[in-house]
């Protein structure tokens, strides 16, 4: 155990998060998506849900200050009756951590699995929210 350090993020999240540079993308995925098929890196979260290791990440992790959304979020695909209330969890977690929130990029469902195969990361997670993923961009500090 570590001061300071919440103790969701694990020593192989931890190391992730230390390894990537300014720019780098982190996925944190629901108990749905695809990560071991779209990961260059998966990290397994299996028992947590996004918006604990969402706060825990941001205690941490600097979201780009030169990017108008440092995060997004998957749309919902259109005809789909599903309402994601988890984003406004989402939205206040950045906020506490990012003052600065400008709202989340927003992505089709296709660009969003495109864009997280690049990612330097996934962390997959047994989060049961649909359109419960989000990518966060790394800033400096």
């Amino acid at each position: 155990m570590l001061k300071g350090i919440p103790p969701i993020i694990s020593p192989d999240l931890m190391k992730i998060l230390l390894e990537m540079g300014h720019g780098d993308e982190i996925v944190l995925a629901d108990g749905n998506f695809p990560a071991a098929n779209c990961a260059k890196r998966l990290i397994r979260a299996d028992g947590h849900n996004i918006p604990e290791l969402l706060n825990a990440i941001l205690q941490l992790f600097p979201l780009d200050q030169y990017q108008e959304k440092p995060t997004a979020l998957m749309e919902v695909v259109p005809g789909d009756p599903i309402n994601p209330v988890i984003w406004d969890e989402f939205q206040t977690i950045v906020e506490n951590h990012n003052g600065d929130f400008q709202g989340f990029e927003m992505m089709e469902r296709l660009s969003f699995y495109e864009r997280a195969k690049k990612a330097y990361a996934i962390i997959a997670t047994s989060e049961k929210s649909l359109y419960a993923n989000i990518i966060l961009k790394k800033g400096v500090i």
